[in-house]
Formats: C-alpha cells, sequence, structure tokens
C-alpha cells in the first residue's frame, strides 16, 4: 500500500509543471511586451501627423496663410489716370458769334479768340452745368481737347487746344458784374470751376457735326457729343478722337 501511494505522489508532482502557467525568467521579454511596443510605435505615428492640417486648410481657403501667394488687387479705376498712360481728350463747346446775355454781356469766344489771348492761353470759364463742371475738374497738365464752335451756322470741331492749367474755382462766380455770376457760390465753398487751355493748332477744315453724325452708327458710336449734344464739355473716346483727326479731318485731300 506504501507502495503505490508513493507511486500517486511520484505521478501527481511529474504532472504538476505541465497544469501551470509558465513564468518568465527575469532576463527573458514578457508576453506582452510585443503589444506594448505597437502600441508605442502607434502612438509615435499619430505624433507625427500634423494636427494642425485642418486648421491651415481653413486659412488657405479664407486666404489667410502668409505662404500663399494671392493676385495683387486691381488699380482702381478713378476719374484721373496716371500720366504715364498718356493725355486724356475732351470737347470744348463755344460760341463763335456775338450773342448778348441779358445783362448786357457778349459771350462770343471763337478759336481766333483764344489765338489772340495772351499766349494763346485762356480760362475755360462760364460753365454752369454740373456734370459739365465735373469734367473739368477731372482734367489734368497735357490733356487735349477739341475745340468746338457751337450755336452757329456750321457748328463743328474747328481746332486742338490742350489743358494748361488745371481746375480751380471760377472767378466769374464771385463777382457780381460779370456775366456768370452766382451769389450761391462763394471762396470757401465755391461751386463752379475753370481750367486753362492753350491753342495747340487748328483742324484743316471744320469737321461740322453732320458729318459726325455720319458715323454715329459706327466709329463715333461712343461718342458723348453726340449723345448729350448739349453739354459744353465732354470726354472724347480715344477711338473717337483717333477716327476723327485720322479719317475725318484728311477727307478732304483723299
Amino acid at each position: 500500500m506504501s507502495t503505490r501511494r508513493s507511486t500517486r505522489i511520484l505521478t501527481r508532482s511529474a504532472a504538476a509543471p505541465s497544469s501551470a502557467t509558465k513564468r518568465p525568467a527575469p532576463d527573458e521579454e514578457p508576453e506582452l511586451k510585443p503589444t506594448r511596443a505597437k502600441k508605442r510605435a502607434a502612438t509615435s505615428k499619430r505624433s507625427n501627423v500634423d494636427i494642425t492640417a485642418p486648421l491651415k486648410a481653413v486659412k488657405k481657403e479664407a486666404g489667410l496663410n502668409s505662404e500663399i501667394k494671392t493676385e495683387p488687387a486691381a488699380k482702381s479705376s478713378s476719374s484721373t489716370e496716371s500720366k504715364d498712360e498718356g493725355p486724356r481728350y475732351w470737347l470744348f463747346k463755344s460760341e463763335p458769334e456775338t450773342r448778348i446775355t441779358p445783362t448786357g454781356h457778349d459771350v462770343r469766344f471763337s478759336i481766333d479768340d483764344l489765338l489772340a489771348s495772351k499766349d494763346g492761353t485762356a480760362p475755360w470759364d462760364g460753365v454752369r452745368n454740373y456734370s459739365a463742371r465735373n469734367n473739368l475738374k477731372a482734367m489734368r497738365l497735357g490733356d487735349l481737347g477739341f475745340f468746338y464752335h457751337s450755336n452757329c451756322k456750321e457748328p463743328g470741331i474747328v481746332g486742338v487746344v490742350e489743358v494748361v492749367r488745371e481746375a480751380e474755382p471760377d472767378e466769374q462766380a464771385f463777382d457780381p458784374k460779370a456775366c456768370y455770376y452766382d451769389p450761391k457760390s462763394s471762396r470757401d465753398s465755391p461751386k463752379w470751376f475753370q481750367v486753362q487751355v492753350k491753342f495747340k493748332r487748328k483742324t484743316k477744315r471744320v469737321i461740322t457735326l453732320a458729318e459726325m453724325k455720319e458715323y454715329a452708327g459706327s466709329e463715333l458710336s461712343e461718342m458723348p457729343l453726340l449723345k448729350a449734344a448739349r453739354l459744353s464739355v465732354s470726354p472724347v473716346p480715344k477711338a473717337c478722337w483717333n477716327f476723327i483727326l485720322d479719317s475725318l479731318e484728311s477727307k478732304e485731300d483723299s
């Protein structure tokens, strides 16, 4: 009986190691270590992700990223042009024949009167229309203009003038004895303005209004003279200016 008991004890003690959970030796890598290493690697990868990317995308969309090159703002199109763009062009109407106003003033001023003025220069004053006044205020030194005879038998362009002094208050508006006196205009708050123009040359012939009207539907379709005929000072598009001088002025010579 003692033999069987000892055999049973020996059998149990021999089987014990196979049923117990294996514990690693002190210098052996634990079973959970590889799993933690994977977690550390995943964490490392996440740390390399740029968490500011969504914010940068928003900034880029809004145009706030300083590194993003943006197109410079277009220059504003104001009523004045820079001088390196060349002169602009105008049309000045004046009456070449005597006309006496109710105040007893003769308003005649022809291109010959301008030529006879000192240095061929005179103020373009007496404008009492707001649109025409604004055109005077928009003029710059070196701008060119057509001298146009109006309210006469044969109205039309008779010469070319140059702006030699920019807009300033119209002195006639302050003088009670002047033809174009305006008591509502003061030196502190002037309503009306004038420019100085200088004679350049006469055109080879009178380029009549009737002739220009023939081109109202084509080359001179943008000519303000043909749209707002009563305006005493009006702009002239460059294309119209060139057509009048290059084609109409020399028409008789062809």
